[in-house]
């Protein structure tokens, strides 16, 4: 069987930019996106072909595989380029190894002809995942950028990087590389170039591997089980959270700002209202972990240190540049961009989970990885925005959070349906 995974990789890690192609780079692609129309268009028609052909013979048609690929691997070297994860003008022929970010195609080979009947019902959460870790419209001509998605918010906020620092943010890099690598993957499982489903989970891709010592940190020591009966009713179990956050949300508003007058005039935050809005943010993470399905116990309301599955380290109080602490609301505007673009993907992923809890009573691992991601960024957020730090969030997967898991029996084989996403 064709299990084998369809990659991203980056061959040249260079974070420069040419300030010049980086300024006009929507009007130097738009002969890429003409070309993309038409191949897009002509690749769908493809793709029939090859799910009919898959099904009499039980693998792909190598000739058609090759047209398939090179479209997916143009694709994603356009991608790429006007999302800034790479700096080269992209060629117009998908050939491999031409651009440096690059896709891997694992060569056409035997495929259940039960999955591959039903693959486009199959691919459908991928589908939906995938456009929203790229951007709208990640399916068709556009090369996958567009308005919304982790993917394209990076690339927007890099072009202004870029054009003031003549290089790309390495977080912004490293979070279009993931978006990207996902709809590489959606695809080629779409396409029949393997039957593994896409793996959703960040700290899997090469470039994730980026250790931090940022003062906010997002630890996971859990395990994928999960109660049915408590995934049924979450959200309803969760009312008496919202109120309390509500409650907490409206004197710690109070707080923040009496926080921001005191920090401009020390440079630092005073101890008794950093460890206030830092139990704050800490239980807010806490809530979301529950709701997003990224933990299984019900959390407790008071935002204590150790208490919960996932939990938030939050160092003491530091020194903070003033002029980072008066202008901090504005400097903070970027980091709600991306927050908004990457909880659009964490929602996706905790519906999904939220199914296969019920199905199977436990999460697959890249969704909840993928929840555990948007929950870091935003208690970097909710910290930087609170004052209790002046480091900006790392917008990109980071090491830093990987998972710990508790010892449990191993799971039975899953469907290809439920290994996911």
């Amino acid at each position: 069987m064709n299990d084998r995974a369809v990659r991203l990789t980056v061959l040249d890690p260079s974070l420069e930019r040419n300030r010049w192609t980086v300024g006009f780079r929507l009007i130097l692609a738009i002969p890429h996106f003409i070309w993309l129309a038409g191949w897009f268009s002509l690749a769908v028609l493809v793709s029939i072909a090859q799910w009919i052909a898959t099904l009499i013979q039980g693998t792909p048609s190598p000739m058609l595989h090759r047209f398939l690929a090179a479209y997916v691997r143009y694709a994603a070297h356009v991608a790429a380029y006007l999302t800034l994860a790479a700096d080269p003008y992209p060629g117009f022929t998908g050939r491999p190894g031409s651009y440096p970010v690059e896709v891997e195609i694992p060569e056409p080979g035997q495929q259940n002809r039960w999955v591959t009947g039903f693959r486009l019902v199959l691919a459908i959460p991928a589908v939906f995942l995938a456009d929203a870790l790229l951007g709208f419209g990640s399916s068709a001509a556009g090369g996958g950028y567009g308005s919304s998605g982790v993917a394209a918010t990076a690339g927007f906020l890099g072009w202004f990087y870029c054009l003031a620092h003549g290089r790309m943010a390495e977080g912004l890099r490293n979070a279009a590389v993931y978006g990207i690598g996902y709809s590489v993957q959606a695809y080629g499982y779409l396409f029949f170039f393997t039957q593994r489903y896409p793996n959703s989970d960040p700290a899997s891709y090469e470039f994730a591997n980026v250790y931090r010592a940022d003062p906010i940190r997002v630890t996971v020591d859990d395990d994928l089980r999960r109660s049915r009966l408590t995934t049924f009713f979450r959200v309803l179990l969760a009312v008496p959270h919202f109120v309390w956050l509500l409650l907490w949300g409206i004197v710690a508003l109070f707080a923040a700002l009496a926080n921001g007058v005191v920090t401009v005039i020390r440079g630092t935050s005073p101890q008794g209202l950093h460890n206030f809005l830092a139990r704050y943010v800490r239980y807010q993470i806490h809530v979301y972990a529950y709701l997003q399905m990224v933990a299984n116990p019900f959390p407790g309301f008071t935002g204590r240190e150790g208490t919960y599955p996932v939990d938030v380290e939050i160092e003491g109080p530091q020194p903070q540049n003033r002029w980072v602490t008066f202008f901090r609301l504005i400097l903070a505007i970027p980091a709600f961009l991306f927050l908004g673009a990457l909880a659009t993907a964490a929602f996706l992923a905790a519906v999904f989970s939220w199914f296969c809890a019920l199905f199977t009573g436990r999460v697959p691992r890249g969704l909840r990885n993928l929840g555990a991601y948007d929950l870091r960024y935003a208690a970097q957020t909710y910290g930087y925005v609170y004052l209790l730090t002046d480091r900006y969030p790392y917008s990109g997967p980071a090491a830093g959070w990987q998972m710990t898991l508790a010892p449990e029996a191993p799971p039975p084989p899953a469907a290809p349906w439920q290994q996911a996403t």
